[in-house]
């Protein structure tokens, strides 16, 4: 996979595990102020969800890129046989 290919794959793999692990610990907060949507989670735990986000997402870029890299599956004798 080339530099542009593999990036996409992973911005791509990155927002997929982002909006999975965005629900994950969210809490509403037992008081409501005015104003406040009442599903805006108290502590959203950004931080850790992203750092958490660019691991998943670099651990299966790394399958992906491997699965490309040895031809398990080639994707070019696919198109070929259709």
């Amino acid at each position: 996979m080339d530099l542009v290919s593999g990036t996409v794959v992973y911005v791509l793999l990155w927002w997929w595990v982002l909006f999975m692990t965005l629900p994950f610990g969210a809490r509403p907060p037992e008081t409501i102020e005015a104003g406040n949507d009442p599903g805006a989670p108290e502590n959203p735990m950004l931080r850790k969800k992203l750092i958490a986000t660019t691991v998943i997402a670099a651990v299966l870029w790394g399958g992906v890129e491997a699965l490309v890299v040895s031809d398990l599956i080639s994707f070019r004798e696919m198109i070929s046989t259709w």
